[in-house]
């Protein structure tokens, strides 16, 4: 159950345990799958933020406001992927 959550085909489990049943898992692949979600994990993050960023932007026009013209300008170049620190002061 673990390893479906995980993402994991049911035969990369399969290969996780030896025929006669002892676990036969490989690290390597374990940490790769951990580094992909932990990536998966930053890009959801930068997409939540951008969207509560887009509900609450205090700008009259989002397209006045120059975060939300960076998250379209990042959007439309695929580099959502690694969230940015916010300049501090008005949209």
């Amino acid at each position: 159950m673990l390893g479906r959550a995980a993402g994991f085909s049911l035969n990369e489990i399969a290969r996780m345990f030896a025929p006669e049943g002892q676990p036969r898992i490989d690290r390597q692949m374990l940490e790769a799958r951990a580094e992909e979600l932990d990536r998966k994990i930053r890009e959801l993050a930068v997409q939540r933020d951008s969207l509560r960023h887009a509900a609450a932007c205090p700008a009259p026009s989002h397209l006045e406001c120059s975060t939300f013209r960076r998250l379209l300008r990042d959007a439309a170049s695929g580099a959502m992927g690694v969230p940015r620190k916010r300049a501090p002061g008005p949209p």
